[in-house]
């Protein structure tokens, strides 16, 4: 079955956002399943336009930033 994006619902999303990039946990669930966190970044261009990018490593400045975002994300999972 190929994926459908009309089946992919976010449940939560919140941001953190520096100079250069912005971090976003999520919340989805596909087609009524199981809920999963999923996190993204999205680099700053020159034009300061965001663009999508591989998450990769993270800065301990990004991981501090994020947990509390993790823990309210983790919250919100039923």
């Amino acid at each position: 079955m190929p994926y459908d994006s009309s089946l992919d619902e976010s449940l939560f999303s919140r941001s953190w956002e520096s100079d250069s990039t912005r971090l976003t946990v999520s919340i989805y669930s596909y087609n009524k399943g199981p809920q999963k966190l999923q996190i993204t970044r999205e680099n700053r261009n020159p034009d300061g336009e965001f663009r999508f990018t591989k998450l990769g490593r993270m800065s301990k400045e990004e991981v501090q930033a994020i947990v509390p975002i993790i823990q309210e994300a983790l919250d919100s999972m039923a």
